[in-house]
């Protein structure tokens, strides 16, 4: 049934939920799990002073977010692929899904809802109305969120 299987993170405990739910699934479905970091470079564009050095910072971050996703895919016996990307966070998502022919996106929710969800926008409902392929939302636990 899916033989890929995206889990973007960012490398927070809110992720971890989705990390856990992708590696059951691909263990399951012997599927190839694609672990995705973007640096959200639509954040960062209206700084003057300073972004290259924000960015090489964010994408150093993103490589220990995917290397840390490729080591438990790794103990749980899972093939994975690992990218770090730079661009808008839900654009970039979604085309990793076409051109990487993905079945299956699970990624992680703040489970923000009323004016924060509002205000700060959600890339995961982004990712649900636009990605062909289907999504699976993990809701973080508030324990984990109130680091």
């Amino acid at each position: 049934m899916y033989d890929n299987i995206l889990v973007p993170t960012d490398g927070s405990a809110a992720s971890e939920g989705a990390v856990d739910h992708a590696i059951e699934l691909a263990k399951q479905y012997d599927a190839t799990l694609h672990a995705l970091y973007v640096v959200d470079t639509g954040a960062y564009s209206a700084m003057e002073v300073g972004s290259d050095i924000v960015i090489e910072a964010l994408q150093e971050e993103g490589n220990q977010a995917v290397d840390r996703v490729a080591s438990e895919a790794d103990e749980a016996g899972v093939a994975v692929e690992t990218s770090v990307r730079t661009g808008i966070a839900h654009r970039s998502i979604v085309e990793y899904v076409s051109e990487e022919g993905i079945d299956l996106v699970v990624m992680g929710t703040h489970g923000r809802t009323g004016v924060g969800r509002f205000l700060l926008g959600s890339v995961a409902e982004k990712v649900v109305r636009t990605a062909d392929a289907p999504v699976m939302t993990v809701r973080a636990n508030e324990e984990e969120t109130e680091e």
